[in-house]
């Protein structure tokens, strides 16, 4: 029986192959959506393993962070870069999902989360959001809540206006372009927690600090920060 299923699973992968969505090439049997290669080969930063880290550094004499990390660097060609690349604009939701999970593990295990009480993906605006069909950090959110068992939440953060593009701008454009685009809906709801707030890339932090300011303006609020990847600058 096991043999008639590997033919049927061959033929499939004629027909509909399955590739990697770090490097393109075929999938083993064995394999989901990342190949062995890539999964050992993506660089890890290990920024969780150090408070003062870069990603950690970007947000100093911005807004109180109280930790920060990303998986790995988003360089050109990077397998990283590929990767979200796929979530994003290719709408392979699955690798968000797992490269959650795959990242989630590293954080767990060296108690980077501990005492994080929600884990909140950065919004899109929902114009946006309706274009695309679906919020990237969501998924990514759902991989590390599936590892860690903290619960995700989604509308506390809400974006209300759309900011242009953050190709080419500066560090302070950025600042300027997304500065008072987050609104928390339920102040009550965060009172007293320690939030974890996801985002699939971190360039000039920009984005995240006007996350982070908004819900620190609530009550005995702390807020963290990771990514799957930052950007080299």
């Amino acid at each position: 029986m096991k043999y008639i299923y590997d033919l049927w699973d061959d033929f499939i992968s004629l027909l509909f192959p399955r590739l990697c969505c770090g490097c393109g090439t075929h999938l083993m049997r064995n394999e989901n959506l990342l190949c062995t290669e890539c999964y050992v080969s993506i660089p890890r930063t290990d920024y969780h393993l150090s408070e003062e880290n870069p990603v950690a550094k970007l947000f100093w004499g911005r807004c109180n962070i109280s930790r920060a990390s990303a998986f790995s660097y988003y360089t050109k060609g990077s397998r990283i870069r590929k990767i979200t690349h796929a979530l994003k604009y290719k709408g392979i939701k699955e690798i968000g999902t797992e490269m959650g999970k795959i990242y989630g593990a590293s954080l767990k295990s060296s108690q980077f989360l501990d005492g994080i009480d929600l884990i909140i993906p950065v919004p899109l605006h929902p114009s946006r959001e309706r274009m695309r069909g679906f919020n990237q950090s969501e998924f990514i959110c759902e991989g590390l809540s599936e590892i860690s068992g903290i619960p995700v939440i989604k509308d506390i953060l809400k974006r209300i206006s759309m900011s242009d593009t953050q190709t080419k701008r500066s560090r302070y454009e950025r600042w300027l372009n997304v500065d008072g685009i987050f609104e928390v809906t339920d102040p009550q709801l965060i009172e007293g927690k320690h939030l974890l707030v996801v985002d699939d890339v971190i360039t000039t932090g920009s984005t995240i600090e006007a996350c982070a300011s908004e819900l620190l303006k609530i009550k005995d609020v702390k807020v963290s920060v990771i990514a799957l990847a930052v950007a080299v600058m």
